[in-house]
């Protein structure tokens, strides 16, 4: 991705981004370092999991600034989000089909993540490769 320009249809995914990236940090980080309510209503929370979508919400951010900036980096930060996410949502199985406790939340939450950064790594690889063509 280049100076050239972007489609329209890049913005939402801007604003999720960026949205998505700041509720994570502040969830995430709400659950991880302040011991009151939110940790409390996190209920069975799963730190690996609560720390991995901490640590990405930052990636989310970056993205965000890839993605406005319209920068070819993206599809392969796009591509790490996607992949590390599916991952951890393995790993997260795992831990359940060993009597891990968990909150069903997370299993939905984990999917939306999965699903959402496998579209924006996708919609980057094609912004990219219209630049590309575009050369």
């Amino acid at each position: 991705m280049n100076t050239t320009k972007r489609p329209m249809w890049i913005w939402p995914i801007i604003l999720i981004s960026f949205v998505f990236g700041a509720l994570t940090i502040k969830s995430g980080g709400s659950v991880i370092f302040i011991d009151g309510p939110a940790r409390l209503a996190a209920g069975n929370y799963v730190n690996f999991v609560v720390w991995f979508n901490f640590i990405a919400g930052f990636l989310y951010l970056l993205a965000g600034f890839g993605f406005l900036l319209n920068k070819k980096w993206t599809a392969q930060l796009t591509t790490l989000i996607a992949a590390s996410t599916l991952l951890i949502f393995c790993a997260f199985a795992v831990h359940i089909l060993m009597d891990g406790s968990y909150e069903i939340r997370t299993v939905i939450a984990m999917t939306l993540r999965s699903a959402i950064w496998t579209a924006f790594a996708f919609a980057a690889y094609v912004i990219t490769k219209n630049n590309t063509a575009q050369s």
